[in-house]
This record gives structure tokens, sequence and C-alpha cells, in this order.
């Protein structure tokens, strides 16, 4: 992918993250500590966190680029496959000598699941990844990297320091930062200084407020983030600014498979405040298709394309 294609359009999100392979078990239940539990066939799906906040971008129309990681063997592959077939630039993409990242899914009757993830060729990312997007393309800066880009959204399935890097190029070059900050991890106070979004689901949030249970949403904010977007499930989100808290709520659905619902909501809010949308129309985007990957089983293959939204 060259500078000019990642630059081209008005409407461009560059995701930095993951990238994993599926692997979902159906299964009465979830086993506990010792136990065996017979489950049904196992599906293979692309996903990780960073893939899939990028194929849901790309599937609403936006001009998406993902910075990550992949092995060189088949999963990478299927990977790489889903990405370009839903119009994510792959360029960036680094395919390693350490295997595709996997998730191990077991996903119950009711549509809740429980994830394994064995990180893989993620964990090889460094910062200097980052940096040396600006020698791929003959870019003289890695801040001109940004030229032609909206929103950088960044999750967590990848080292600490490589969103820091991300997040921190982005802002200094004026593009609107997002954290998924999932998996929920202690993040310094700089790099939540720098968002302008700050993306959780509402367990994360309690934790990051010291919590067992949400409280006071509008206290995300004095960790450091312009503003906050808070996931609730089936309830839809909170939307948390300086004006106060607005609640989203999420069409009623009857879910299948929650896998990646959360990744969509991401890829969904970016695309949208990338087309300029504000916050608060940008979080009921989301929660819409949201709401439609939880009808559908997988990850990537749930994800909806502009058109069949209303």
């Amino acid at each position: 992918m060259t500078h000019e294609e990642l630059a081209a359009g008005s409407a461009a999100v560059l995701v930095v993250g993951s990238a994993n392979v599926d692997l979902v078990v159906p299964a009465d239940r979830r086993p506990g500590a010792g136990e065996t539990v017979l489950g049904g066939d196992t599906a293979v799906s692309p996903g990780g966190k960073g893939a899939n906040t990028a194929v849901a971008a790309g599937r609403l129309g936006a001009r998406v680029a993902l910075l990550g990681a992949v092995g060189e063997d088949a999963y990478g592959g299927v990977l790489l496959d889903s990405l370009r077939d839903a119009g994510v630039h792959t360029g960036l993409v680094r395919e390693t000598g350490r295997p595709t990242g996997i998730a191990y899914i077991t996903v119950t009757p009711d549509g809740e699941n429980s994830i394994l993830v064995s990180p893989g060729a993620n964990s090889a990312l460094v910062p200097t990844d980052v940096d040396d997007v600006a020698d791929a393309d003959d870019v003289d800066d890695v801040d001109d990297v940004y030229d032609g880009v909206r929103v950088v959204v960044a999750s967590l399935e990848i080292p600490l320091p490589v969103v820091e890097r991300a997040l921190e190029a982005a802002a200094a070059a004026g593009v609107t930062t997002v954290l998924n900050l999932s998996p929920v991890a202690k993040v310094p106070d700089a790099t939540l200084a720098a968002l302008d979004v700050l993306l959780v689901n509402e367990h994360e949030a309690a934790w990051l407020l010291g919590g067992s249970s949400l409280g006071d949403p509008g206290a995300l904010l004095d960790l450091g983030p312009k503003a906050a977007v808070v996931t609730i499930g089936a309830r839809g989100a909170l939307v948390v600014t300086a004006e106060g808290v607005r609640e989203v709520p999420s069409p009623k659905v009857k879910p299948v498979d929650t896998t990646g619902a959360g990744d969509a909501f991401a890829g969904a809010l970016a695309a949208s405040l990338a087309e300029g949308a504000s916050l608060a129309d940008a979080s009921a985007r989301a929660v819409e298709v949201a709401a439609v990957s939880v009808t559908r089983r997988g990850a990537q293959p749930s994800y909806p394309t502009k058109e069949e939204l209303s």
C-alpha cells in the first residue's frame, strides 16, 4: 500500500491492532476448572480486535488500513484474504516468523462466549513498526503518514508500547484518536490524555474507575480523554462528554453469537467519525451495527455492509 493510497479519500481510518484466527466451538456450557465438556464442530473464522475493527469499518465503505502482523502460515492467509475482501489495505500488515494469533472461543446457546487468545505474531510488533511506516513508501516523516487519515483507532491485543507510539504520533498530527481499551489494562496517563475518545465496555469502565460496577461514567473523563463511550451490552451505549452523559439505546434483537460485537462497534464508530459525524451520531450507528452482528455467527462474517443498514 502506498502512502498515496492511504491518504486518498476524505474518510480514511487507520487501525492499529491484532489479527487472529478464531477457532469457535459451540457448547451447552463452559467447562469449569478441571472439567471436560464436549462441544460441537469447530468453525474457523477470521478475527482479532484490530482486524475485526478494520473489516467492520471497511464494510461500511470507509477507506481503511490495518497496521498489524500475521504469521507466514495458512491462518495468516485466511486473515489477509478476509481483510482484502472487505476493502482493507493490507500493506501495513507485517508477516513474521511467529505463528498467526489464534483465539479459542466457546459459545453457549445464549450467544455468550468465553475467549482465550494466543497472540503469536501480534506480539512481534514493536514501536518502530509505527515509525517504519514512514520509510515504507518514501514518506519523509512519520507524521506525514497521517496526512490523509481522519481517525486512528487502536486496541490492546498487541504490545502496549506500539499502541502508545501510534496514538502519540496521531495526536501530534491532529488526527482523531480512539482507544478501544480491550483487553483492559493500565495505560500511561499521557496516552489517556492523548485520546479524543476512550472506548470501553461497562466492565472495563468499572475496572478503570476502581469499582465493581460502573458508577459515575463521567469520572472516566478525569482519567484524561476528551470523551468516552461505554458500551452496555443489549442496552446500547453511553456517550460521555464534558456536557454530560447521553444514553444511546440499542435495537431489540435476538442474539446468536456476541463474538466480535465490541469490535463491530469500534469499527463503525471510527468509520462514522471519519465521515464527520458527531460522537453521539457515530455511537448510534455503531450500536446499530453491533446489534446486527450479534444476530449472525462469527466475528468478521457477521458484520453488515452499509447497504444492509436502515
